[in-house]
């Protein structure tokens, strides 16, 4: 059986080779602000990011500033992001978020883990997300769909709930990484580690995975959107 010190040093291999495959991996949400980054973001939930990026220039285009988002008129701001799914309550929380953001914090994202999570909408993800892309403050890994198989293929964790999962690798990870591995999975997922046929035979850490829960030819772990 693996020690958990011979899990770490595999899973340094593991993230180095991935570094190498996909150097160009980073935030695949366009934005140009902490707020564009953490509404992007809010949107992302069970939404293609692909998808967001499509809806998110008129958007920003049309609410500039936390002010514009808590001002906003709910039923033309659902209007907006109706193509992103569950727009009625992305919209409630963008506009309700917004709204603290505005009146407790001088219309700036806040910049720390707790008063992220004060946020309606905002979950540890989302903070992981926004404080470590924006502000360069790593205070987790965001734990997605793809971070959730990837990781549970990898025997890296057995765990599907996030926080766990998150857990077990920032306990497994140096800190340096914990932003980095989610980009770096959700390239891989999207290329490689396609969840209906992971394409095992053209993988550069194929010899390195114990390829927890494949079977047949698929993952049986999750599904990614």
């Amino acid at each position: 059986m693996e020690s958990q010190q011979e899990k770490r040093r595999r899973a340094l291999k593991i993230v180095k080779k991935l570094l190498a495959a996909y150097p160009e991996a980073k935030c695949s949400l366009d934005y140009k602000t902490p707020l564009q980054l953490l509404v992007a973001t809010i949107l992302s939930a069970q939404c293609t990011d692909a998808r967001v990026n499509m809806i998110t220039p008129a958007l920003f285009s049309r609410y500039k500033t936390a002010e514009d988002f808590a001002g906003a008129d709910l039923r033309e701001l659902e209007a907006c992001i109706r193509s992103a799914g569950f727009y009625k309550s992305k919209a409630r929380h963008i506009k309700e978020a917004c709204r603290i953001i505005a009146e407790k914090h001088g219309g700036r994202v806040p910049k720390s883990m707790r008063q992220m999570l004060e946020l309606p909408g905002v979950g540890r993800k989302t903070a992981n997300i926004v404080l470590g892309n924006a502000y360069g403050i790593i205070e987790g890994v965001p734990v997605d769909t793809h971070a959730t198989r990837i990781s549970r293929l990898l025997g890296w964790t057995k765990h599907s709930s996030p926080e766990k999962i998150e857990q077990d690798l920032m306990r497994l990870l140096p800190k340096k990484y914990w932003l980095k591995i989610s980009d770096l999975f959700v390239h891989h997922g999207r290329a490689v580690c396609v969840a209906r046929r992971p394409a095992c035979n053209r993988c550069p850490i194929e010899k390195l995975c114990p390829k927890v829960g494949i079977r047949w030819g698929r993952c049986d772990l999750n599904t990614d959107r």
